[in-house]
């Protein structure tokens, strides 16, 4: 995945598409990112136990990394990662003006 814990996003596709957030926790092996207040759903519980409350509990679900494009630090556009190599590591570019993310 060519995104990172932390980085801004836009979302692109679905219910809450221009909204922008940053990364919370990925799942790579889904392709799958949660964003911070983002795609959040109710669920209604039923209580469990004694001391316990029911009723209705908000919650964020994943969304594809497809559906979110990493916002540049210096243009402050969406745009597709690119990568620099040099002959120590490789560096994350963005592929709009060029500069390092």
């Amino acid at each position: 995945m060519k995104l990172k814990k932390g980085d801004k996003v836009r979302v692109m596709i679905g219910k809450d598409r221009g909204k922008e957030a940053a990364v919370e926790k990925m799942w790579p092996e889904d392709n799958r990112v949660t964003l911070a207040g983002i795609n959040v759903y109710k669920r209604h519980s039923k209580p469990r136990g004694e001391g316990q409350k029911g009723g209705i509990v908000d919650f964020v679900r994943p969304l594809p990394v497809a559906n979110v494009a990493l916002i540049c630090s210096k243009c402050k556009q969406p745009t597709r990662v690119g990568y620099k190599i040099t002959a120590k590591e490789k560096i994350r570019v963005c592929r709009k003006c060029g500069q390092e993310i």
